[in-house]
C-alpha cells in the first residue's frame, strides 16, 4: 500500500485529495496545523496517519517525513499543497509577504529536500507540487512570485532527478471553489484538482493545468505579453487578507 504525504490536508484541495487517495487504497499522511480537523478527517479515511505540522518550521517538516517513513519504510509520494495567498499589491505588509514566501516556496523546498534521499534509495517516488495559473500569468503580487518560483523549481528538480525513478509534476489550478474563493460563483470544485494529483502520482508528467480552459490564457500571456499587460492593467487578483491551506 503506497504512502503519500499531503500537506495542507485539513481543508479544500488538500482534504479532497487525501479523501480521493485514501479511497483508492493509499495510506495518506495528513499534515496541517489544525490537529482537530486532521483527526476528524482521519476518522473517515482507512489507515490515515495524522501529523500536525506547521510547514514554516523546518523541524516540524523533519518530524513529518520521519513519521511518514516509519509507516512502511517508504515514502511513495509527496503532495506539496499547503499554500497561502494575500494582498495582491506590492504594497502588501511585510508580514504577509514573508508568510507567502515561507509557506509557498520554502516549505516545498524543505519537504523535497527531506523526501528525495528516501526516494533515491527506493529508486521510485512521485512529487506533486501545487502551483497556480497565477504562476504563469503575473496578476497577484508576491503570491504570483512564489508560484512563478515554484514552477521554475519544479522544472529544475525534475531535470536534476531524471533517471532516478522519481517523477516531479506541477499541477496548476485556476480559480477553484474553496474557502478563499467564496466571493466567486460557478467555479469547479477541488475534486478536479484531486483527480489531477492522483493521475500525476500514478503517472508523472511535466505540468497539468486545471481546468484546461486556462491553458489558452497562459499561452496568450506567454506569446503576447504586451496584450496581457493591457488586459490585466489595474486588475491584479487577490484579497487583502491572508487565506490559505496550512
Amino acid at each position: 500500500m503506497p504512502v503519500v504525504i499531503v500537506t495542507g490536508a485539513s481543508s479544500g484541495i488538500g482534504r479532497t485529495t487525501a479523501e480521493r487517495l485514501a479511497g483508492n487504497g493509499t495510506t495518506v499522511v495528513l499534515a496541517a496545523r489544525r490537529a482537530d480537523k486532521l483527526e476528524a478527517l482521519a476518522a473517515r479515511l482507512p489507515g490515515a496517519v495524522v501529523v500536525p505540522t506547521d510547514v514554516r518550521d523546518p523541524a516540524a517538516i523533519e518530524r513529518l517525513v520521519e513519521r511518514a517513513a516509519a509507516v512502511t519504510g517508504r515514502i511513495d509520494g509527496l503532495v506539496n499543497n499547503a499554500g497561502i495567498g494575500g494582498a495582491a499589491s506590492i504594497l502588501a505588509a511585510d508580514e504577509a509577504v514573508e508568510a507567502m514566501l515561507q509557506v509557498n516556496l520554502l516549505a516545498p523546498i524543505r519537504l523535497m529536500r527531506a523526501v528525495v534521499p528516501i526516494m533515491r534509495t527506493q529508486r521510485a517516488g512521485a512529487i506533486v507540487n501545487i502551483g497556480s495559473v497565477a504562476g504563469e500569468v503575473g496578476i497577484s503580487g508576491t503570491y504570483s512570485a512564489t508560484k512563478f518560483a515554484l514552477r521554475g523549481l519544479t522544472d529544475s528538480v525534475r531535470r536534476e532527478l531524471a533517471g532516478t525513478g522519481i517523477g516531479v509534476t506541477l499541477v496548476e489550478p485556476g480559480y477553484i471553489a474553496t474557502a478563499g474563493n467564496n466571493h466567486r460563483s460557478g467555479l469547479p470544485g477541488p475534486e478536479i484538482v484531486a483527480a489531477a494529483v492522483e493521475k500525476a502520482l500514478n503517472r508523472p508528467r511535466r505540468r497539468m493545468v486545471v481546468p484546461v480552459k486556462y491553458r489558452a490564457a497562459i499561452v496568450a500571456a506567454h506569446l503576447l505579453p504586451a496584450l496581457a499587460d493591457r488586459i490585466y492593467a489595474g486588475k491584479a487578483a487577490g484579497k487583502d487578507e491572508i487565506k490559505g491551506r496550512l
